[in-house]
């Protein structure tokens, strides 16, 4: 059940592109006003005035949520932009009261479908995916420390957050010229590029927008469950999949913690394992840190011993050969540090849990080498 609540625009806060960020004053259940910080997306309902009465969905900010814990504005009642015409016909938010219509790249009346239409793979384009969408900065770090002119495509899925522009991660990397563009795949929206499918996202990425390497990374907002298989990232292995099978090099980002309290995340994450152990079907890469002599090097030979043992070696049983690739680090803590974005996985930073950062990086690294 959605719930509803109505106020009134007192403020604008600090927005970004795709997101206007407001203050509500709406009546408590107390009776007394109450202010409450909500977003609307420009691209589904314009930007609300001051003034302006605003119909909202406060299901998360009521439960406490933390990503996705806001008020959502979902209609204005004294002003609603008039629709931008397209020439396409591909509705996102399918069958919902928000389904909005876009011009996907495999559209028929998109510019792009001939080139989509007639594109049989990815021409070996290193392809990094991972299940956090804290991932991406790190990932991109990597690449950059290694290919400064590498042109990098974020692909978004659908397994967490829908509008690209609720990631202020995605606009910061956007802004810096660190990630040359995104596709939304799926029920996602908002990218530079639209695509119906993972698949065609990564032709796309490759054919339109001729990226060096794409990352594909849900959006904010991962669902987990505490169960083996009841977490939206564990389509990081259908995305390894696709990429495999459209000729690119897959490589699994690794989930890994120094510092995450709960056991089945700490070390080698059993998201990880099982997205990348028991999912995948084709051959993939999976970057670790390269041996060495610091003090802090028996975590990550543990995390070695779990990946050869709960991915490599599980695979393998499948009569799966993936590739554990050894990555060194060197100079990575630094191209983290100067990203232009606040680093941070759930609710730790670069300096509370950085193997969480590094892994992501590493990746980034190994994506890089392969650039052709």
């Amino acid at each position: 059940m959605l719930r509803w609540e109505s106020g009134r625009v007192i403020a604008h806060r600090r927005g970004w592109p795709g997101v206007a960020s407001l203050q509500v004053e709406v009546t408590g259940a107390d009776g007394a006003p109450e202010t409450l910080r909500a977003l609307a997306y420009t691209e589904l309902v314009g930007t609300p005035q001051v003034g302006e009465t605003v119909d909202l969905n406060t299901n998360a900010l009521r439960r406490g949520l933390g990503t996705g814990g806001d008020a959502i504005v979902v209609s204005r009642r004294d002003d609603s932009p008039d629709a931008a015409e397209i020439a396409g016909h591909m509705m996102k938010l399918r069958y919902t009261p928000m389904q909005t219509m876009v011009d996907a790249l495999d559209d028929p009346a998109s510019p792009h479908y001939a080139r989509i239409s007639h594109a049989r793979d990815v021409e070996g384009m290193p392809v990094v995916v991972a299940d956090l969408h804290s991932s991406l900065a790190p990932i991109v770090a990597g690449i950059r420390a290694e290919a400064p002119s590498a042109r990098i495509v974020y692909v978004m899925t659908d397994g967490a957050a829908l509008p690209a522009a609720y990631s202020r991660t995605l606009a910061a990397l956007r802004e810096r010229g660190l990630v040359t563009a995104s596709v939304t795949a799926g029920q996602a929206f908002g990218g530079d590029l639209e695509a119906v499918t993972v698949h065609s996202a990564l032709l796309g990425a490759r054919h339109v927008l001729e990226a060096d390497v794409a990352v594909v990374i849900q959006g904010p907002g991962n669902l987990g469950t505490g169960t083996g298989w009841g977490f939206s990232g564990v389509q990081a292995g259908d995305v390894l999949n696709a990429a495999g099978v459209l000729g690119g090099a897959p490589i699994g980002a690794l989930r890994v913690s120094e510092a995450d309290e709960r056991a089945r995340h700490r070390g080698l994450s059993h998201h990880s394992a099982t997205a990348y152990g028991r999912m995948t079907l084709v051959p993939a890469r999976f970057p670790v840190l390269a041996p060495r002599r610091a003090g802090d090097w028996v975590f990550h030979a543990q995390v070695t011993a779990q990946v050869e043992q709960l991915i490599i070696e599980q695979a393998a049983r499948r009569g799966l050969v993936h590739e554990l690739v050894e990555v060194p680090d060197d100079g990575l803590l630094a191209a983290l540090q100067a990203l232009p974005v606040r680093l941070s996985t759930m609710g730790r930073g670069l300096e509370e849990d950085p193997a969480s950062f590094v892994y992501g990086a590493l990746a980034g690294r190994a994506a890089a080498s392969l650039i052709v």
